[in-house]
């Protein structure tokens, strides 16, 4: 196992146990997953062919035993409901899994409230009461908690929620509006769209469609959120709709969930699955097999923090199959990203994986049983789990494995990240194998990369800064059909990010989430590059040495 100092830093800082090796960690999630397969599991995951999520690799042979990443919990409109779900909030974070709630049917600021006499304070305060115990609650000693809020696009409080970080606050929370169809149908034609109280379905008010999706992009200018959550889009494709609507997702949008559902996912390194520039489909295949039946595996050791979410769980075993490395693998097959071609690639790969994710389903659906929601689902014949494929952010495995994230582009060829409360350098490795061919100027031109973090005016041929174009270099259409591409065989969703640069304009990102809608994509994110003060990740590192 070839590990990265910055995957050594991250295992150290978040993963290991004490005394623990990153092969004994393996070793451990491996052994927790007792099947007869499980020399298998650990044979790829020591390969970085494939990483489950982070509770896994966390948590498994533990005493907490909590190995699902993703929950969605609902949100009644009483108060003994909400602090309900906060408790609920609360085990789920310190486990290490990540929460996503609908306010949609708290009612809104203003409405009476007979019990007390008095007005409801409306949805937004008590998302700021969640962020405030989300910083108090530290997952498994480790990391903060991540949230995800969705408001529908009918609530009459929609616009506070769309400028609630204006305000500040919120660092915990990814905020999405949940829109339906009928907005759009008022939008097309520029008219009043009604809000609707969620408490008695009356209609409360009209706004304009266009002001709202105009303040909309405002405010994804401004800070990168909110994001846009198709509903009609998400429930069209719902596997399993005799169960009812799906309102939220888990924090980064990859997974659409009823309450009280939780997911386990896992990530198939596709760098590792190139060979002389070529995809090895036959071991694409193997992982993928492999991968679905570690996953449902997992379902059933699992340690559910609540005896709901173990009954909801169970109901469907949903799980999901996903990719990293995207972006190396199109360069170790010399496919610029922002390429028809690489369209295509990623279209074809995903499809593979899909296929073999359902047929394997469907095997276990055969040996083992199917979910027991099978006959409120879209599915005849055997099925083990509702839903087999996701794509996620893996924002900490991707580092583990040395690659880039999901399906994103290459962030910056150069980078600094914190990693607790350290700032670790990164240099991609793919370019750093660059710099070994070439003949002369490899120094200067590492000192360049790490300066600015690309290669757009550096001394070299164009078809290399096009192979290692970075994420902001993508024209932000690409990002969307790169999305839509490997939506179309994806199960679940897609956890995407539309890189923007400063000076990307709000006409242009709304252009985006029409786009995203039109090609099938059941949500959008768009981050415009420092719109934050802070953020994660920055393009180049001005203080580092090159000789180091």
């Amino acid at each position: 196992m070839n590990l990265t100092p910055a995957a050594l830093t991250l295992l150290e800082d978040r993963y290991l146990l004490p005394g623990e090796t990153p092969d004994a960690l393996f070793s451990r999630v491996a052994g927790a997953v007792d099947t007869p397969l499980s020399g298998e599991f650990l044979r790829m995951m020591k390969d970085l062919q494939f990483i489950p999520n982070s509770p896994t690799l966390m948590n498994a042979g533990t005493t907490i035993g909590q190995l699902s990443a993703c929950f969605v919990l609902p949100v009644e409109d009483s108060l003994q409901g909400i602090f309900s779900t906060l408790s609920a909030m609360a085990l789920i974070h310190q486990s290490g899994g990540g929460t996503g709630f609908s306010f949609s049917r708290l009612r809104p600021s203003g409405d009476p409230v007979s019990s007390t006499c008095g007005a409801a304070s409306g949805p937004l305060p008590f998302i700021r009461v969640f962020d405030e115990a989300t910083n108090a609650v530290k997952q498994g000693g480790k990391r903060r908690g991540a949230n995800m809020a969705v408001l529908s696009s009918s609530h009459p409080d929609i616009i506070d929620f769309i400028n609630a970080k204006n305000e500040g606050g919120l660092d915990n929370f990814n905020l999405s509006v949940g829109f339906d169809a009928q907005f759009f149908n008022c939008l097309d034609r520029n008219a009043p769209y009604d809000l609707i109280n969620p408490r008695d379905g009356s209609v409360k008010g009209s706004i304009g469609a266009f002001e709202l999706w105009h303040v909309l992009g405002s405010a994804a200018w401004r800070s990168g959120d909110p994001g846009v959550l198709f509903l009609d889009t998400v429930n069209g494709k719902n596997t399993v709709p005799g169960l009812g609507e799906i309102e939220a997702t888990n924090p980064c949008g990859e997974q659409p969930l009823l309450p009280f559902e939780s997911c386990n996912l896992g990530s198939i390194n596709l760098s590792r699955c190139m060979k002389q520039g070529e995809l090895d489909e036959e071991l694409v295949q193997t992982i993928a097999d492999r991968g679905i039946r570690f996953l449902d595996a997992v379902i059933d050791v699992n340690r559910f923090p609540l005896p709901e979410i173990r009954e909801k769980t169970l109901l469907t075993r949903k799980v999901g199959l996903g990719i990293m490395g995207l972006a190396d693998a199109l360069i170790l097959s010399g496919i610029p990203y922002e390429s028809e071609e690489a369209l295509r690639f990623a279209g074809r790969t995903m499809a593979l994986i899909s296929r073999v994710a359902h047929e394997t389903s469907r095997e276990l659906g055969e040996e083992k049983g199917s979910f027991p929601a099978i006959d409120r689902s879209i599915y005849t014949g055997a099925m083990r789990n509702a839903t087999t494929t996701t794509i996620a952010p893996t924002g900490s495995l991707h580092l583990i494995a040395g690659v880039s994230s999901g399906i994103e582009p290459v962030f910056s060829l150069a980078s600094t990240r914190r990693i607790g409360n350290r700032s670790v350098t990164l240099v991609h490795p793919l370019f750093e194998q660059y710099l070994k061919t070439t003949s002369t100027g490899g120094r200067d031109l590492l000192a360049h990369v790490r300066r600015t973090g690309t290669l757009s005016s550096a001394p070299v041929p164009d078809e290399i800064k096009d192979l290692y174009r970075t994420a902001t270099e993508i024209s932000p259409d690409h990002h969307i059909r790169m999305q839509a591409a490997v939506q179309e065989h994806v199960d679940n969703a897609v956890s995407k990010t539309v890189n923007l640069p400063e000076d990307a304009s709000v006409d242009e990102i709304l252009r985006i989430f029409m786009l995203a809608r039109s090609l099938g994509c059941k949500g959008v994110t768009v981050y415009r590059y420092n719109s934050k003060k802070e953020q994660v990740l920055s393009r180049g590192c001005e203080m580092c040495r090159v000789d180091t």
